[in-house]
């Protein structure tokens, strides 16, 4: 049986041999390779095999001109902003997004707590008739080191006997008062039990703090809540005098947000649920003790500043 002949890629010498003794055409044994195969197949059939490259040439261009051409063919609608408009559209109305203030209120609402200060010592705080007709003072406060530190208004507590707690898990303790920053009404209050999955507020500095801006208030207003109000930053670097003229606080953010007797101690948060401030007081030009539109907050570089934190 013949076989294909294996080449070197070294040269080698090939004897001379006489003209007459030349060696035979090897075409036979070629043809029995697939080299050779496709060879003799191209040079019988040369004229169809061209024929058949060119038809599938010209399918192809038929089938893939007209989507490369297509932006540019007479009549076709480009893509323009009101078509990525409608279709923004289309997929909120199938899956709409939270609002900004929904998504800020369940950012900070783990640490946000209910404080109750009990006057009188016979209080033990409990929800009943006869211990409701108590005195009590009635606030928010929230929470900036999970060590169970809290922050709140110094008038919420200034006189009580006792402080209680509520947990935004219902859980609840009472609290020590461990440091007062009374110019500028702050209370620094430490659970005495906390709760095991207890979260701090992330705080952010006011520097950047602008007019118009978006915030939030939380509290318990009237001892109803949590409760979230939405507003704007009214303005900055106020002043506010309390109503029995003992002390005028300074620097304070002004705020629209609903404010009410029970949100004093609460975090004024911004719209990517951040505490810039804590809400101090509301402007009562009448003895209703109602919100008129006017709230002001403690900047919480000052808050910071009075739990012994670095500030911002």
């Amino acid at each position: 049986m013949n076989k294909a002949p294996l080449y070197s890629r070294s040269p080698r010498r090939v004897a001379a041999q006489p003209a007459a003794a030349a060696a035979p055409v090897s075409a036979p044994a070629a043809e029995g390779t697939a080299t050779g195969w496709l060879r003799t197949l191209s040079q019988r059939h040369a004229a169809p095999l061209w024929a058949f490259t060119g038809a599938l040439l010209a399918l192809a261009l038929v089938l893939f001109i007209p989507f490369a051409l297509s932006p540019w063919r007479p009549g076709a609608h480009p893509i323009t902003q009101d078509d990525i408009a409608a279709a923004v559209r289309q997929s909120l109305e199938k899956e709409a997004l939270p609002s900004a203030a929904a998504a800020a209120y369940e950012a900070v609402l783990p640490s946000v707590v209910r404080v109750v200060g009990l006057m009188d010592d016979k209080d033990s705080g409990e929800d009943k008739p006869e211990q409701r007709a108590m005195a009590r003072s009635l606030g928010t406060g929230v929470v900036i080191i999970d060590n169970g530190t809290i922050l709140t208004n110094l008038h919420v507590v200034a006189g009580a006997k006792r402080v209680k707690l509520r947990f935004a898990n219902g859980q609840e303790s009472e609290a020590m008062l461990v440091g007062a920053q009374p110019e500028n009404d702050l209370a620094v209050l430490k659970a005495l039990t906390l709760p095991d999955d207890l979260e701090a507020a992330t705080m952010r500095s006011t520097s950047d703090l602008r007019p118009g801006d978006h915030v939030i208030a939380v509290g318990h207003p009237f001892g109803i809540g949590p409760s979230v109000s939405y507003g704007v930053v009214s303005g900055l670097q106020r002043e506010f005098r309390a109503p029995d003229g003992a002390r005028t606080l300074s620097k304070l953010i002004q705020f629209d947000a609903a404010a009410n007797p029970g949100n004093s101690g609460g975090p004024l948060v911004t719209m990517d649920g951040q505490v810039v401030g804590i809400v101090t007081a509301i402007l009562n030009p009448s003895a209703q003790r109602t919100f008129i539109g006017i709230g002001f907050a403690v900047p919480i570089e000052n808050a910071a500043t009075a739990a012994g934190m670095p500030p911002f």
